[in-house]
């Protein structure tokens, strides 16, 4: 568990958001956490939003509307209802959601739910590979149907590029080495993992980040060669 790293100003109004939900729920709100990057070192201002799981005893559409005007009132704020069974069913189903949520949390009010919930590291392998496949297949049928629309390439890799990194942090976890927060300490940890083509994860990095241009013509082989670096991760999930 992390302590937040935000200015002041957006610690106050946190908890204006969270007396805000406070006064509408009563004895119904159980817990507001913040995770993500807003509890961690690598929160950016003015880039990062700052994600809250909201756990309430019980909720329905009726509850849920009653926290729309103070939603709408925080636009970088991106909150998460849920109540505990809610949660505790749903822990085989998104392991790397909550393995995510309990690496960096601050709770800002109520009971601490994330400390003591238990992931099935089967039920990790299996998100895992599931979800890599499912970009995989996604980006063969783009490249199929799109491969002459240069642009489109990249912004669709540059957007997959983050969450499968996003999902091989948690392959890590499944091989027991350091998971780290960082696109680039991860892309090293997985170079130590699987003979990947390290050049190809590091220059989608430097596009991603405007460091390095890439001409059109150039695209088409980089997308082709992500495919196959991505190809190479759903073969070695699979038989983990």
């Amino acid at each position: 568990m992390s302590e937040n790293n935000i200015p002041d100003r957006l610690n106050k109004k946190i908890t204006i958001f969270t007396n805000q939900l406070k006064t509408v729920y009563l004895d119904d709100l159980e817990s507001v956490i913040l995770y993500g990057s807003g509890s961690s070192a690598e929160f950016v201002l003015n880039h990062s939003n700052l994600n809250f799981l909201i756990v309430l005893h019980n909720f329905n559409p009726a509850t849920l509307k009653k926290a729309e005007k103070i939603v709408n009132s925080f636009p970088h704020f991106e909150p998460l209802f849920l109540t505990q069974a809610n949660i505790n069913s749903s822990l085989d189903i998104f392991p790397i959601e909550f393995l995510d949520m309990k690496e960096n949390y601050k709770v800002i009010y109520g009971q601490d739910i994330l400390r003591n919930l238990s992931i099935d590291i089967k039920n990790l392998r299996f998100q895992c590979e599931q979800e890599l496949r499912i970009k995989l297949i996604a980006l063969r049928q783009l490249y199929c149907k799109s491969s002459s629309h240069k642009r489109l390439l990249l912004s669709v890799l540059l957007k997959t590029y983050t969450s499968v990194l996003h999902i091989l942090r948690n392959v890590l976890r499944l091989t027991g080495k350091p998971a780290p927060y960082k696109k680039d300490l991860i892309i090293h940890e997985l170079s130590r993992t699987l003979s990947i083509n390290v050049s190809v994860w590091q220059r989608i990095l430097a596009i991603k980040n405007n460091s390095e241009k890439i001409a059109l013509k150039d695209i088409d082989g980089l997308y082709a060669q992500f495919i196959e670096e991505l190809d190479k991760w759903v073969e070695f999930v699979d038989k983990l």
